[in-house]
């Protein structure tokens, strides 16, 4: 395939890239086959951003949930979308995904600012010539961070760097009229600022929560981070760019500020706009402040006494060069395909493996708080975005350095809730969320050569209810059928985390 007029080699889903486009209705039951047509890979996928509440065997993280699903083998996904909003789903068998195995989901549901026609998922990525797995491997003996990108794709599609092949992707609107955008960072490593030539957007709700409605000239993106938004047709019949500007502090594509779509307020044939950038594009890694629609107070009593420190460092070792770990709390986390935590879980282990990095967490429906630090003069000076499976957290502060331990700096009343948050580079991240959802659930950094490399570490929430949430006769036999695989017939063996 050639999104951009390249031809590379993809691991497309239901023979398309993206994937088709997941839709339902808030409170509706989905129910996902998926059949692993590829030869010599595992698979999986996982629904980021779905809570999956009380179905944690959906989870679709390997080596976490459940095994890898085995070439020609299927696996049903079934799970109640008790959300409503933008998401993506995407394998999580190593860097696979950044090889093509993604697609958008919609979940319809209210929205808080009225429009007329809902234009759907807006998925913006990096895009390499080179495979993933290649890569990942280059990113590991690197000292200065994730490769450099080749382009930048909008929905699947761009125009080569050197502008002779490929195509925009292009969307027609009528003046006068209003319409959604559901915008999606489904990225490997770049963080995007996405704006619109001459057009506000109105951000109405970030990864899976409704946010008090506000306007802005862009939004900025991390990986795996979403925001719907509303823009009014009000400008002159004409045709505008839409612009996914890689961020110049965090993010290395060769093609930086070519990586456009076409507004058009008629039909746009051939012809290219010749607008100019709307407003100012911000030049950091950071989230943008929002404010949860739904009100929240998070209990600030137990905090001191119950917070926990979670440090994040690099740890360098020589094999063929430098070998790049990322650490929490001093151990890389690597998984094992055939033998995940849902088998120790249901083999009714209480002891887990170093490597596993896993915290427990006892105490049904308790709050629980996290500071995230990157060790100072330890760490390659990067932000990060941090993903959470099961939960959306709350946001209690963030910023540059080490956390000074101020408390009454903390925001408890109403604090922004989210599934994926940026970690500053060099600085700390406060969350906490309530332990009201059983389940193995993986928290890592959503840059795949980084969790590849061991960042990411587990929460074993409520271990003694999880048997409950998984179809234990499907696992076994999903497992069964992987491990014949992978002990018989597997040509390629893991060499990262697995994650």
């Amino acid at each position: 395939m050639a999104p951009d007029g390249v031809k590379r080699l993809i691991m497309a889903v239901n023979g398309q890239y993206p994937g088709p486009t997941l839709i339902a209705d808030w409170g509706d039951i989905m129910v996902v086959n998926v059949k692993n047509s590829l030869e010599n890979n595992g698979t999986g996928i996982h629904f980021h951003g779905l809570r999956q509440l009380n179905s944690n065997g959906a989870d679709g993280t390997n080596g976490i949930t459940e095994c890898p699903i085995a070439p020609g083998q299927t696996k049903t996904y079934m799970f109640r979308c008790t959300q409503h909003g933008t998401s993506w789903y995407h394998s999580h068998y190593s860097v696979q995904y950044g090889d093509g195995v993604l697609g958008g989901i919609i979940i319809n549901g209210p929205a808080d600012a009225g429009y007329d026609e809902d234009l759907g998922v807006f998925l913006l990525n990096d895009w390499y010539y080179t495979p993933s797995f290649t890569l990942a491997d280059a990113a590991a003996h690197s000292m200065t961070g994730p490769p450099r990108a080749d382009n930048g794709l909008i929905n699947g599609t761009m125009k080569s760097p050197d502008g002779t092949l490929g195509e925009y992707n292009k969307i027609q609107v009528e003046k006068g009229r209003s319409y959604r955008l559901r915008v999606a960072n489904v990225g490997i490593s770049d963080h995007y600022h996405f704006s619109i030539d001459g057009h506000n957007l109105t951000v109405i709700s970030s990864d899976f929560v409704p946010v008090v409605p506000f306007t802005t000239s862009s939004i900025s993106l991390g990986v795996g981070q979403r925001y719907d938004v509303v823009i009014n047709a009000d400008q002159d019949i004409d045709l505008y760019w839409i612009r996914s500007d890689p961020d110049g502090s965090c993010s290395n594509n060769r093609n930086r500020g070519n990586i456009k779509a076409i507004l058009a307020y008629m039909a746009p044939g051939n012809a290219e706009p010749t607008s100019t950038r709307h407003g100012d594009i911000p030049d950091a890694c950071e989230d943008m402040a929002v404010t949860p629609t739904v009100a929240n107070t998070v209990p600030s009593n137990r905090f001191a006494d119950a917070v926990q420190g979670l440090e994040m460092s690099v740890n360098i070792t020589q094999q063929n060069g430098p070998l790049i770990h990322w650490y929490i709390n001093g151990s890389a986390m690597a998984i094992d395909w055939s033998y995940p935590t849902m088998q120790y879980v249901l083999d009714g282990n209480t002891s887990w493996p170093e490597e596993m990095n896993l915290v427990e967490l006892d105490e049904a429906d308790e709050w629980y708080y996290f500071v995230l630090q990157t060790v100072q003069g330890s760490s390659v000076n990067l932000p990060h975005p941090i993903h959470l499976h099961g939960h959306d957290f709350y946001i209690l502060g963030s910023g540059p350095g080490v956390w000074n331990g101020n408390i009454d700096g903390l925001q408890f009343d109403n604090p922004p809730r989210r599934d994926t948050a940026m970690l500053p580079a060099g600085g700390y991240l406060i969350l906490a969320f309530p332990a009201d959802n059983p389940g193995a659930w993986l928290m890592h950094c959503h840059i795949p050569f980084h969790v590849g490399q061991g960042f990411s570490l587990q929460f074993l929430e409520r271990v003694d209810e999880i048997e409950s949430t998984v179809d234990v006769d499907a696992y076994n036999s999903e497992c069964a059928a992987w491990r014949d695989y992978y002990d018989g017939s597997q040509i390629y063996s893991q060499t990262d985390s697995g994650l």
